[in-house]
């Protein structure tokens, strides 16, 4: 379903085709596919909106922060690994310092400043909040027919955290004694059932670790790194993100992945893989309104088919997979240099808000 088609976007669209395009071309000449791509995406960001750029009092001053949050997302969009790289290509190729908005008269900002930079961005969660902006602003205020929930494998060059020893308490068998008072056992899903979405969000592990994850195929891969949880719209649009370590089950991010989706968008469908197969999962979609169609996990019994109906539905879950290979292909997921999760997210986040301006600069065009 295409809902993001608005009268500004076509005028922000019109102006931006007739007025600045030309006047870029002129002084710099034409340009690749990938930095008119580029042209586009600082366009409908307009990241540097977000950016705290407070002057810093006396003494020399500081590198403009709206520029550099430029250069990384150019640096997500043309597939440069390394921040080494970025300044590399930065300092050869006067177009797309032209484009991000260096001044040709001064030296590019050194590593150690894109570094800095890059950490201020993770820490103050920018990519985070553009790409929220941005979907406010596209789905706001319209219904999306489907939202397709799946994760991801993200590998990182990160050792794995140490796994802590989980102590288990030992009772005696058989009938338990007078007085003797045993913890009951609650799922993970239950308890976030009763708990607010940072509570949940908080419990959620996000350290670097082992994973493993069956293909489309059926075929297990193991990685180390983490896992990317993601909601996608009809349009593949990204509406909302999740980083978690590589050993969090799927279904233990539904619930969180649900409420933060519901903050942003308007739906009516739920459409998840047999992975999140659980009548608590189903049950939690259908008390905010919505209806779930998961893939039903046979595990060891009888498979239940979709009605008619219902599998061709989920043949619209196909935009969370086209979404997932066009971050590793396009946007840089596959180049994760930085190490904690807190980084992680935000070298990933740069590519989701490239993606995600791509998806409404498709829609409008």
């Amino acid at each position: 379903m295409n809902h993001t088609i608005k009268s500004k976007y076509f005028q922000r669209l019109n102006t931006f085709q007739q007025e600045i395009i030309p006047v870029l071309q002129q002084e710099v000449g034409n340009f690749s596919p990938k930095l008119e791509r580029l042209i586009h995406t600082l366009e409908w960001a307009r990241i540097e909106k977000f950016v705290d750029d407070k002057p810093l009092g006396f003494g020399r001053p500081g590198n403009d922060r709206g520029v550099l949050a430029h250069a990384f997302l150019a640096k997500a969009i043309l597939g440069i690994p390394t921040t080494v790289g970025l300044v590399e290509r930065l300092s050869v190729d006067k177009t797309l310092r032209r484009i991000c908005g260096f001044p040709l008269w001064r030296k590019i900002p050194t590593e150690s400043t894109f570094s800095r930079a890059f950490a201020e961005f993770a820490r103050t969660r920018l990519g985070e909040r553009v790409h929220e902006a941005l979907v406010k602003e596209a789905l706001g205020g319209h219904i999306v027919g489907h939202i397709s929930r799946d994760a991801t494998a993200i590998e990182a060059r990160e050792k794995p955290a140490p796994r802590g020893k989980v102590k288990k308490i030992k009772h005696r068998r058989g009938r338990p004694l007078k007085g003797d008072v045993r913890e009951v056992k609650v799922s993970k899903l239950e308890k976030q059932l009763g708990q607010t979405l940072e509570e949940m969000l908080a419990e959620i592990s996000t350290e670097c670790d082992h994973g493993t994850k069956s293909n489309a195929q059926g075929y297990k891969n193991s990685w180390n790194g983490y896992k990317l949880h993601l909601d996608t719209a009809d349009c593949g649009i990204p509406v909302s993100v999740v980083i978690t370590s590589a050993s969090v089950h799927d279904s233990q991010v539904a619930i969180p992945l649900a409420l933060i989706t519901e903050q942003r968008v308007t739906h009516c469908y739920d459409l998840m893989d047999a992975a999140y197969c659980s009548n608590i999962i189903r049950e939690h979609s259908k008390s905010m309104g919505h209806v779930a169609i998961i893939d039903h996990n046979p595990r060891g019994g009888e498979k239940i088919d979709f009605c008619p109906a219902q599998k061709q539905r989920y043949k619209e879950r196909t935009q969370a997979k086209r979404s997932n290979g066009r971050l590793k292909d396009e946007f840089g997921a596959r180049h994760l240099r930085v190490k904690g999760p807190v980084k992680a997210m935000s070298h990933l986040m740069f590519g989701v808000v490239a993606l995600t301006a791509d998806q409404i600069f498709r829609l409008v065009t």
